[in-house]
């Protein structure tokens, strides 16, 4: 077999690597549906996604590799950046719309759509990665998600809420968001924050081995508390970019 180059990126599944042209990651409970869902969006002309070629002989799934770059860390992006971003999940929507998939729920979600699972390449998001958590849902779980980590910070390093907010306007509007939808943005990506919050704090309580040490599960809940109560104090300037 071909030498294996440990891949980073995602921050939950461990032991994904590269192999040639392919990546191999560990089966999971929702491996099926993410073979399902990907087949389906290769059927619907989505690009944005890897294939899923099946499963090697150790049960790992075997997907195409897709040449690029993905970030490490979240950070400040510009306009079109956020716009491309917003433009491929309004894609990955459609692709899954009314599909048998997406059962009773409008469309499959991602609901982990942030820069660390978007493949760049020249430097602009092409397509999305580790599926792991993607399920029926409702587009605004997919939508609140990219606005906190695609365009609102608290970082005291980050630009004036003003700025982040026309920002949150350039994702809607890429996203081709309707008015009554665009009224429901804010509080999506509050309720994001926390069951972000609540989802690492769950895992507090599971034995090991977790998908982190306590001190870093400890500050990824500061941190989107930190997020929460920074988006609720601003919320009139973001609501307003929204008009």
């Amino acid at each position: 077999m071909e030498n294996e180059v440990p891949l980073s990126g995602g921050r939950i599944t461990p032991g994904v690597v590269r192999v040639g042209r392919t990546v191999r990651r560990p089966a999971t409970a929702s491996s099926s549906f993410v073979a399902e869902l990907l087949g389906e969006l290769q059927r619907e002309g989505f690009t944005g996604a890897p294939r899923h070629l099946g499963f090697d002989t150790a049960g790992r799934e075997i997907l195409s590799y897709l040449p690029g770059w993905v970030p490490a860390r979240f950070q400040r992006w510009t306009d079109p950046q956020v716009a491309a971003a917003g433009s491929l999940l309004r894609s990955f929507h459609d692709a899954t719309r009314g599909s048998r998939l997406a059962g009773r729920h409008p469309v499959v979600c991602h609901h982990d759509p942030g820069p660390n699972n978007t493949v760049f390449a020249d430097g602009v998001p092409a397509a999305f990665i580790d599926f792991d958590t993607a399920a029926p849902g409702d587009p605004m779980e997919d939508l609140g998600y990219m606005v906190w980590t695609w365009c609102i910070s608290s970082q005291h390093t980050a630009p004036p809420a003003t700025v982040q907010a026309a920002q949150v306007r350039v994702l809607a509007d890429a996203y081709g968001l309707d008015a009554a939808s665009r009224s429901r943005l804010v509080d999506a990506a509050l309720d994001r924050q926390i069951r972000n919050a609540r989802w690492w704090r769950s895992h507090l309580a599971r034995p090991s081995p977790r998908v982190a040490d306590e001190h870093e599960i400890a500050g990824r809940i500061r941190w989107s508390e930190q997020e929460h109560a920074y988006t609720w104090a601003n919320r009139k300037t973001f609501d307003a970019a929204l008009d």
